[in-house]
């Protein structure tokens, strides 16, 4: 087949479908999605029966920075602040002290078993896995609708959302020594604080600007504020990653700090990110699933298996255990946590550095990782429920929606008019200037004897009556008491 724009466009499209068929089809089975996006791809590659031949480890590798900052971002749009508070210091330490425990134990353990392996090249196969994936832990814990005891859930979550830059330093750091074992050591580490300083800061002030910028610069069309979001995102990761911080943790916290603050047009932001991230974590899964050869995996089943085990039974829960060694946790919930050690895309794009720099055992490395991934998403990602109630960790089941959405008519409980007061803050102002609660939506103003279908650019005016649709009565009261006000008392700017 001839290369050209069309038949790009066509193949990326029937598997873009093919893979949300089969992503459906594997929810039911109680799969996760990410399994059979990863089987699509490889299907349709070089040992499949599409024969795709796709052997470009940098595309790969920007292509996976490129979903990987949106699905972090929105993991920490999504991420409540209320319900990470408790539980910060538990996954702080699971994503620093954590991931170094699991990369010297596993790394440790392949160049113990693996004939020709040295300490450092186990070491950089140990780092390229030390981490949870974002895009496994927050895809099975959501799609899945588990409601966990103890603040499991945000501990998981923040954790998968805030490790990524230890193991990617730890990668950075494991592959400089393979390249060069007479590298300084002391330099790395100075390296590794200074990328975690700059980027936690850099993602604080970034998420208070994004914030500002998304209360004060007003836009024609409401669909161009998740543009604008993504255009700060990106900048976010591109600054950050310049001055020499951390891209990656920088993103997440921005989107946790932007996500925890009244901006306008909200829930339509978080539907948009909640939507895009899917379609990033199925176009990345598809890419590193095309990348991957199926005949170099086989012979690498034996190591990457004996791996796997010593991963999922002994690495993760002594890491886990030693983490949170002085937290009071049941033991139940502990062994939890160490069993949602998935692994997922990120280190499969982590694994494509060593084969961009070309070192001796890159394919080999990649292949093993690749294993591993796949393993643990199969294994631990399709156990999760099962074991959440074996632990007793998991609450009754009920129906969860992972994201706020926008109101839908079958879901509104009060419908009531009210009129803009005489002096109110928001008269002679854009409606998207009035901070509405996520559960409640203009859906006709009246005035005078014209009825106006209201945008975000609409300018109100006092004496406006308006018919508010609300999910619930305190939305409707919140909403009354902000328009019929004076001085609109619940302008919350924080």
């Amino acid at each position: 087949m001839n290369i050209t724009a069309g038949n790009i466009i066509l193949i990326g499209s029937v598997l873009l479908f093919v893979s949300i068929l089969a992503g459906q089809r594997a929810y039911k089975f109680g799969v996760p999605a990410l399994v059979l996006f990863l089987a699509v791809g490889m299907l349709a590659g070089t040992d499949g029966i599409g024969g795709i031949n796709f052997d470009s480890p940098g595309i790969a590798q920007f292509i996976g920075v490129i979903a990987l900052n949106f699905i972090l971002f929105s993991g920490g749009l999504d991420t409540e602040w209320k319900s990470v508070r408790p539980v910060m210091w538990q996954g702080v330490i699971l994503s620093t002290a954590g991931v170094l425990f699991t990369a010297i134990l596993t790394g440790l353990f392949v160049h113990w078993i693996v004939p020709g392996f040295s300490l450092f090249e186990g070491l950089l196969l140990g780092s390229i896995v030390s981490s949870t994936d974002a895009a496994a832990v927050f895809s099975i814990l959501r799609s899945k609708s588990l409601k966990l005891k103890h603040n499991l859930r945000p501990i998981l979550e923040f954790e998968s959302g805030s490790n990524d830059p230890m193991a990617y330093l730890l990668t950075i750091i494991c592959l400089g020594l393979v390249m060069n074992p007479e590298a300084s050591v002391s330099e790395a580490i100075v390296r590794f604080f200074v990328q975690i300083v700059v980027g936690g800061g850099a993602g604080i002030l970034f998420g208070i600007a994004m914030v500002w910028i998304a209360r004060h610069v007003k836009l024609s069309y409401m669909g161009l504020y998740p543009v604008m979001i993504i255009a700060l995102m990106y900048f976010t990761y591109a600054a950050t990653d310049a001055i020499g911080g951390n891209g990656f943790l920088a993103v997440y916290l921005a989107a946790l700090w932007l996500g925890n603050h009244k901006i306008p047009h909200r829930a339509s932001i978080l539907s948009f990110f909640d939507g895009f991230a899917w379609l990033m974590q199925i176009i990345l899964f598809l890419t590193l699933g095309l990348l991957v050869f199926p005949s170099q995996i086989v012979p690498v089943i034996g190591i990457g298996l004996l791996v796997s085990v010593f991963m999922i039974l002994i690495a993760r829960p002594l890491s886990v255990f030693a983490s949170l060694l002085f937290f009071k946790m049941p033991l139940r919930s502990k062994t939890f946590v160490s069993w949602v050690g998935l692994r997922g895309a990120v280190p499969i794009v982590f694994a494509t550095y060593p084969l961009i720099a070309g070192i001796d055992k890159a394919g080999m490395i990649f292949n093993i990782v690749f294993f591993i991934s796949l393993t643990s998403i199969l294994v631990q990602g399709t156990t999760l429920p099962l074991f959440a109630k074996w632990l007793k960790v998991s609450e009754p089941e009920e129906k969860m929606i992972g994201s706020k959405p926008e109101i839908d008519p079958s879901e509104v409980s009060d419908l009531i008019e009210i009129r803009v007061a005489e002096g109110n803050a928001y008269a002679g102002r854009p409606v998207s200037d009035a901070p509405f609660p996520d559960g409640a939506r203009i859906t006709l103003l009246r005035r005078g004897d014209d009825h106006i279908i209201v945008t975000g650019s609409t300018v109100l005016e006092a004496g406006d009556r308006l018919i508010i649709a609300s999910q619930n009565r305190d939305d409707a009261e919140q909403v009354y008491e902000m328009l019929t006000s004076a001085d609109g008392t619940r302008d919350t700017e924080n």
